[in-house]
């Protein structure tokens, strides 16, 4: 249900017009879309997360989201860390420069406490902080012993090993993938900017891949020519193989069973199986004027359409919460019907 506490509401063609004191009216849809096929298919929640006067209150998104035990949806945007309940209401939200510009999320449950691993790609940095505290533990910076002299790293991507060793992709810099021990100690790096075989160009994302045992790192080469690819490496840092390729920008990956949930930053969320085969296609944008765009604002969003699909993650319920990269803030709530 939309909460909304406004003058002047008029309900016409599935749709809520919110007039919100001082600002143009603002179109909010109230009917759920349907998007995905068979086994994978869901249906939007309109109105999820947004504020009383029917508006984003997350600001621009560029990031991801994760869902920790209780059910609780972390999305980070550029001002910081925001956690909503399951039915969209905000229930705290971690903001200022220590939280800003997380790119890419990742939850991990430590002896029954719940932390949040962050890659800060414009703070040259990982992090590591507590889930309902937000209290930062640790700081992951370049590595001076790696030997690179490197000048800068702009991490996009960032995961955690059984065995608590964390991996952080420096996607939009040197595309070395870092590897550190569970107390931040450097340990060694992998791949090189490329579009050959073993090489990267732009791993934006990455997460463990549980689907295999041993688990395996699963790596968005989002801008690999002429198509995007997922790839395969071991917890050593040695290539094993190409995952699926032709995905145009994959930009983050989640895994839930056999599933596993990719963004296309082309305005659309692919789903493999098991297999590793396209089995849905979620809120595909036919506007080539609007896929892939940061700029489209709130009052052109379209139901059950993506335009910067970034980040997703499944809740216990196989549902998907998605956020587009975008400049008003779009988080969605998919709710899986089959």
């Amino acid at each position: 249900m939309l909460r909304m506490a406004l003058l002047g509401t008029l309900l016409t063609l599935g749709s809520v017009v919110v007039q919100a004191g001082g600002n143009e009216p603002l179109t909010v849809e109230t009917a759920g879309v349907r998007t995905g096929s068979g086994a994978m298919t869901f249906e939007t929640v309109p109105g999820w997360g947004l504020g009383e006067d029917g508006r984003s209150v997350i600001g621009a998104t560029h990031g991801g989201v994760v869902v920790d035990k209780a059910g609780h949806i972390y999305t980070s945007a550029n001002m910081g860390v925001f956690v909503f309940s399951p039915d969209g209401t905000l229930v705290r939200r971690f903001v200022g420069d220590e939280y800003a510009m997380m790119h890419d999320l990742e939850i991990r449950d430590e002896d029954g406490t719940e932390y949040i691993y962050g890659a800060r790609n414009n703070h040259q940095e990982g992090v590591k902080f507590h889930a309902e505290t937000g209290d930062i533990v640790m700081h992951l910076t370049y590595p001076e012993e790696s030997g690179l002299g490197l000048k800068t790293i702009k991490p996009t991507a960032i995961t955690v090993a059984p065995n608590g060793d964390i991996f952080l992709s420096d996607g939009y810099a040197s595309n070395h993938i870092f590897k550190y021990d569970s107390k931040g100690k450097y340990l060694k790096h992998f791949g090189q900017k490329g579009n050959d075989l073993k090489q990267f160009n732009t791993a934006h994302g990455m997460t463990l891949d549980t689907r295999y045992d041993p688990p395996r790192l699963l790596i968005c080469d989002r801008n690999h020519q002429p198509k995007g690819r997922l790839l395969h490496y071991d917890l050593d840092g040695n290539f094993i193989d190409v995952v699926v390729t032709g995905l145009g920008m994959p930009t983050s990956v989640a895994i839930q069973g056999e599933y596993v949930a990719v963004p296309d930053l082309h305005g659309r969320l692919v789903i493999l199986d098991g297999s590793n085969t396209i089995i849905s296609v979620l809120g595909y944008n036919a506007d080539p004027k609007k896929r892939g765009s940061f700029n489209v604002p709130q009052d052109q969003w379209i139901e059950g359409v993506f335009s910067g699909t970034h980040g997703s993650y499944w809740d216990g319920d196989g549902n998907l919460y998605v956020q587009d990269w975008n400049v008003s803030g779009r988080l969605m709530k998919l709710v899986r019907v089959h």
